[in-house]
């Protein structure tokens, strides 16, 4: 796979069908009109196409500062983020997405960003302990308090009363429901602690409900293998210098 990075407003309107198309292989409950709206609150959209140019994949993301007890936070909110299946043993999207990440973040001439996610999959969750030292909610330390403020306040200016900081859960007026194929946990995963707390944190996570879940997105908060995925993604992003 190949993967660029592109203004959201740049996208052409077939890419967005194809887009909802392969959005809709995976997730129920959510309209092309629902779809377009969400992707409109984004300002940079990861694509990724296979040799023959087809859309395989993408990640919508939106970067933006907020403040947040007095303080101005770089944020970035991950989107819609879907992978045809078919592609799921290739780590393409792993290190595209930290390249594009580390890219805007060059771009915005930010030291770091704080990543900010909806979590209704335990795929998903279990990737944070994969790729990062420095993520919350986790089974084994409470989240800090300034980690809190950061979560409670992106989500309650994005969500409102859809957000509840009791639970941390997003329960969005129209939630995107893994297919049967695709929802549920199996039993044998529930040994992983990761999975496990997820399940006790999520449980409605079949029904679309949507953990709240934060990460620090520098090389120094990464893993072994996040930071390799991060200096191969950085390699395919070299348009912009430190300075």
């Amino acid at each position: 796979m190949k993967g660029h990075v592109v203004k959201r407003e740049e996208i052409d309107p077939r890419v967005r069908a194809s887009m909802y198309d392969l959005f809709c292989q995976q997730f129920d409950g959510v309209s092309f009109d629902v779809f377009a709206k969400d992707l409109e609150q984004k300002n940079w959209v990861l694509l990724l196409q296979d040799e023959d140019g087809v859309l395989c994949g993408f990640s919508s993301m939106d970067i933006y500062d907020i403040e947040v007890d007095g303080q101005v936070v770089s944020v970035v909110y991950s989107g819609d983020t879907v992978v045809n299946s078919e592609t799921w043993g290739d780590s393409a999207l792993s290190y595209y997405w930290m390249g594009a990440i580390d890219y805007l973040r060059r771009l915005y001439k930010k030291e770091r960003l704080y990543w900010f996610l909806l979590v209704s999959g335990y795929r998903t969750y279990r990737f944070l302990p994969v790729y990062s030292t420095t993520f919350y909610p986790r089974h084994d330390e409470p989240t800090p308090d300034n980690v809190q403020a950061i979560m409670d306040t992106v989500a309650s200016a994005r969500f409102g009363a859809n957000y509840n900081a009791e639970t941390g859960i997003v329960r969005l007026d129209a939630p995107a429901k893994l297919k049967g194929g695709y929802r549920g946990i199996p039993e044998n995963r529930l040994s992983d602690p990761h999975i496990a707390f997820f399940a006790e944190r999520n449980p409605d996570h079949e029904q679309g409900d949507e953990l709240v879940c934060f990460a620090i997105l520098a090389e120094d908060e990464l893993t072994r293998l996040g930071r390799r995925m991060w200096k191969k993604g950085r390699r395919l992003f070299p348009e912009i210098d430190d300075e």
